[in-house]
């Protein structure tokens, strides 16, 4: 496809980023926080900048709305600012595109004068041993994304008829998890979480977590905030093991205060477990490792799991867990992994390290690939809060922004952006969602959930999630005035006449 003729402007009813710019056109792919994040610093640096963020879903927000809990409302709060965003007059959301299938990479360097990779990490770490993959054991990833509405888990269906499930890892999603199956179900009630997840929240017999880690107390990698919530949960309490904890009590004065506070807290809580009333308990174990995942006599399905108990070679965060020979069986009916998330490869063009799993940059430019940018984890790896993204994603804008100063981006020539990947999609059979549509299904999340008393009830189905937007289009078209009409009609046909022009 070539893109050297000058193009005329062309707006579209409701369609930002279709007309021509004289400024810098950039392409962000991904509607996560970290694309968000990018795209808000490129508006704010550059006032010529036009924007346009490709989704794979028809919704955007990425982890955000998938991947925060259900009961950290307050989180999600960041969506304003990126609602503002997505609204910028220079800014246009294009959902339901999924880059690297309806649309290549080289494609969007065509028509844009950089390309923006902040996709995320939609994979899952494999713990690499036996019976990983047996019924009753989930990611974390997959977990979240059942109870968060993500749609490519809408048929998880996790048993929860056992009394004890295990979680691999210690870190806040293996807390929100930990939480999320211990919390009363009146307390989610009010919440985003799903009906269904929440349906079978009401019937779950779990009443023992066990959170498992495989190096010590000095290491664990939750924050004292989702601890405190899990040492205040009603009707639940402590359960740890005394050994765990030995000569912890020594190494606190030299603790760095945030890392001191939350062991006085974890060591509090495993001195006073709790009421002893309560009917669910938590509890971390530290020093193991997972080995083999236990199946059931017909060898159809989890009952258990095989630890290894290890020791720490090193202190502080250096330390090392090596194994010592000794191995602890765990009976339970549900283990879910949250060893990590890990970014995929997108598309061929693209280079891609595999063993760390992300996009291989300097400070952001991707290695040898002039014009193309990534921010968020497919540049650093899965770690870290919204803020630690927020500031990695406006280092990588400032990166772009110095390139383009520095003249190592060709402004002088005129790219379409949004004009032509928009008709490529088209003859391509590709409904995008625009960030207008994705109001229209935003306002029945929102009118379901208040029929429910909740906040939103999420729609689970993509094609549902079209027919929302197509079904409040077509109502619109038919209302309104003939001479609207005519003008929607002519403005396709241009389109289209424009985009022939381009072959």
């Amino acid at each position: 496809m070539s893109y050297n003729k000058k193009h005329v402007s062309v707006t579209l009813p409701g369609v930002r980023g279709l007309s021509s710019s004289s400024g810098p056109r950039v392409c962000i792919v991904g509607g996560g926080p970290a694309g968000f994040y990018t795209a808000q610093q490129l508006l704010k640096a550059r006032q010529d900048a036009a924007v346009d963020v490709y989704e794979r879903l028809p919704v955007p927000f990425g982890l955000v709305r998938f991947g925060v809990a259900p009961d950290h409302p307050e989180v999600k709060n960041v969506i304003n600012t990126f609602t503002q965003t997505a609204q910028h007059e220079r800014c246009s959301f294009h959902g339901n595109v999924n880059v690297g299938k309806d649309v290549t990479i080289d494609e969007l360097r065509q028509a844009y004068h950089a390309v923006v990779l902040s996709y995320g990490a939609e994979g899952n770490r494999s713990m690499g041993i036996p019976g990983e993959d047996l019924p009753g054991v989930f990611s974390a990833k997959d977990f979240v994304g059942w109870y968060n509405g993500l749609p490519s888990n809408k048929e998880l269906r996790p048993d929860l008829s056992c009394e004890t499930a295990v979680i691999l890892g210690q870190g806040n999603v293996a807390l929100d998890v930990a939480r999320i199956l211990l919390a009363p179900v009146e307390m989610l009630k009010e919440t985003d979480i799903t009906q269904n997840a929440l349906k079978a929240l009401a019937g779950s017999k779990v009443r023992r977590v066990l959170i498992v880690g495989r190096r010590g107390p000095l290491q664990i990698a939750c924050t004292i905030k989702e601890l405190r919530e899990m040492v205040n949960l009603p009707n639940s309490r402590a359960d740890m093991l005394p050994a765990d904890f030995e000569g912890i009590a020594e190494a606190l004065k030299d603790l760095p205060r945030p890392r001191k506070r939350l062991t006085e807290l974890m060591m509090k809580a495993a001195k006073e477990g709790g009421d002893d009333k309560a009917e669910k308990c938590w509890g971390f174990r530290f020093f193991r490792s997972p080995v083999e995942v236990i199946a059931g006599a017909d060898g159809k399905r989890a009952t258990g799991i095989r630890l290894a108990l290890n020791k720490l070679e090193g202190s502080g965060e250096s330390a090392r867990a090596e194994v010592t020979g000794q191995m602890e069986d765990v009976d339970c009916g549900l283990i879910i992994s949250s060893i990590g998330y890990k970014s995929i490869p997108i598309d061929p063009a693209v280079p891609f390290d595999p063993r760390r799993a992300i996009v291989p940059n300097e400070m952001g430019r991707v290695q040898d690939t002039a014009g193309l940018y990534c921010s968020g984890w497919v540049k650093r790896g899965p770690t870290g809060v919204i803020a630690t993204t927020m500031n990695d994603s406006f280092d990588t804008a400032r990166v772009l922004i110095q390139d383009m100063e520095a003249g190592k981006l060709d402004l002088s020539v005129n790219k379409p952006g949004a004009q032509a990947i928009t008709a490529l999609l088209q003859t391509r059979g590709v409904r995008t969602v625009l960030f207008s549509q994705w109001e229209k299904i935003n306002a029945e999340e929102e009118k379901r959930g208040k029929f429910l008393g909740k906040p939103r009830e999420k729609l689970l189905d993509v094609d549902e999630m079209l027919k929302i937007w197509t079904d409040a289009r077509f109502m619109s078209f038919e209302n309104c005035s003939f001479k609207r009409k005519l003008c929607w009609i002519l403005c396709f046909m241009h389109l289209f006449t424009k985009y022939r022009l381009y072959q």
